[in-house]
């Protein structure tokens, strides 16, 4: 019974897919990208308020996220910065959390979240949290992908002049379709360590009330970054497989 739903599914969605063109698909990409350019400028927006907020005894976004780490005994884990704005990120590889200069520096709401966060993925590491892990284990996968995968496609395509078979094509998007999956792998891991962050800022009292609110605002609009770059990258295996049976159709 449910190998046969399972085949069911299967065949409804290659059949709605086969009827996409690669027109629609590209489309589908420009809506995409707009929405994702607004949810950023809506980021650095609400960012850049939040900024602006004091923070509750005057603690640093790097002191805080220091304090953080203590309570959840974890000491094997240094604070850092790094140049830019919202370059902020936990480095598993050298253990590292290494927050920009705005909010190492920083003295905000803003700098408190995005600080907290950060030190969410730290927390997630070290209690071997899944989606994390296998995040962490698709990265070489997705590095090879991203770099071969479009040229293995114009390969298949230049190939398809010649012979009827797409297995190249195939193959290509297959890679391209590992950059879809770590996009959506991506999302728990992100909301969760925001999840871990907000639940920390509020019972070690280092934020409440209206303060709570600006951190999980500031959040909130940080984690959609990564739900669209996950509908985007959706997007872009739809069009290659639209190219490819379009291909099949000619």
């Amino acid at each position: 019974m449910l190998l046969t739903l399972l085949q069911s599914g299967y065949e409804t969605a290659n059949t709605s897919l086969s009827n996409i063109t690669t027109s629609e698909a590209f489309l589908l990409i420009i809506v995409i990208g707009i929405a994702g350019f607004l949810v950023q400028m809506r980021l650095r927006s609400v960012f850049a308020k939040y900024s602006k907020e004091p923070l509750p005894g005057g603690m640093t976004g790097a002191e805080i996220a220091a304090k953080m780490l203590r309570d959840h005994n974890i000491t094997n884990v240094r604070i850092t910065h790094v140049p830019g704005s919202l370059t902020d990120h936990f480095n598993p590889a050298t253990m590292t959390v290494n927050l920009s200069d705005e909010v190492y520096s920083g003295r905000s709401i803003a700098a408190a979240a995005v600080a907290c966060h950060e030190c969410g993925h730290a927390i997630q590491h070290s209690e071997g949290y899944a989606p994390l892990q296998l995040r962490s284990a698709l990265v070489p996968i997705v590095n090879f992908s991203a770099r071969m995968a479009t040229w293995v496609i114009i390969i298949g395509l230049v190939m398809t002049a010649s012979t009827s078979s797409t297995v190249v094509c195939w193959i290509g998007i297959g890679m391209i379709a590992m950059s879809a999956l770590f996009s959506i792998v991506t999302l728990p891991v992100e909301y969760n360590a925001s999840d871990r962050a907000l639940e920390w800022l509020e019972s070690s009292r280092t934020l409440y009330g209206e303060q709570m609110e600006g951190a999980r605002t500031s959040l909130r609009w940080a984690a959609r970054t990564y739900l669209v770059a996950a509908l985007s990258a959706i997007a872009s295996v739809i069009y290659y497989i639209a190219l490819v049976n379009g291909r099949n159709r000619d």
